[in-house]
């Protein structure tokens, strides 16, 4: 658990994805902070599990991130529930890797529909709300939406495309008073990546590429998040912030011996 510590209290907090993982945690955290947090995500099951762990706080909506009239719905409910909103943070995503010619068009569809599509429309639901109580959207995007991957191109160019979101519209409404953000973690232990984390020989490799020596874990992540959301983050605008162990400041060279 972090020992970071912010006072939410009073806010109201969205958060896609966060019936688990990162999104989980970022819940998590934000609770514990005092915020009102609404879940948001595909799988029914999965939101009610992740409510048992958040407490009376929580609420959950399940949405299909993709669909932009149901993303405008859930943001319309907020309002009418809570009358404000202040935090959004856009971590809904699908991870499909592969080589490009073994990857399907319902492959590309799926991951963009998740990624792109879904930012797209949460942004476009969501910015003009945090215009009125100042408030803060932050992405997660990734370490992989900085540089390549191998085996990864789709993945990459729709976190790429997510970054660029970011930047752009912290331009565009900056001046309104809306900071946008990211975060853009390295590997982390989640379900998506069980088959890394699981392989203790694999593990070890993407290790040794990270200069802390481990694989990030989800509360390493989480309160960058609350603190790129925070009054203390109330300069930082148009950021992709790496919690990545210090793997991007490599040049991709392996270790002397």
């Amino acid at each position: 658990m972090s020992n970071a510590t912010f006072d939410f209290t009073g806010k109201v907090v969205l958060v896609t994805g966060g019936g688990s993982g990162i999104g989980l945690q970022i819940a998590k955290d934000f609770v514990r902070a005092g915020a009102d947090v609404i879940i948001a995500g595909r799988t029914r099951s999965r939101l009610d599990a992740a409510l048992t762990e958040l407490g009376p706080r929580a609420t959950a909506t399940t949405v299909d991130i993709g669909d932009g009239d149901a993303v405008r719905e859930v943001v319309a409910a907020i309002i009418g529930r809570h009358g404000r909103l202040d935090v959004v943070v856009s971590n809904a995503a699908s991870y499909i890797p592969g080589d490009i010619t073994a990857i399907t068009p319902a492959d590309w569809e799926q991951l963009r529909r998740t990624n792109i599509d879904g930012f797209f429309h949460l942004a476009q639901a969501a910015l003009p709300e945090l215009a009125r109580t100042g408030g803060s959207f932050v992405a997660t995007s990734s370490v992989s939406g900085l540089r390549g991957d191998w085996g990864s191109a789709i993945y990459n160019a729709s976190k790429g495309a997510v970054s660029l979101f970011v930047q752009a519209l912290a331009l565009d409404w900056g001046a309104k008073g809306v900071r946008v953000n990211a975060v853009a973690p390295s590997i982390t232990n989640t379900e998506p990546v069980a088959g890394v984390t699981g392989d203790e020989a694999l593990r070890r490799q993407f290790e040794a590429r990270v200069p802390l020596g481990r694989i990030a874990e989800t509360d390493d992540i989480s309160p960058v998040v609350l603190f790129l959301a925070s009054d203390a983050a109330r300069y930082v605008n148009g950021v992709i912030l790496p919690v990545d162990g210090g793997t991007s400041a490599s040049t991709g060279q392996a270790r002397a011996a």
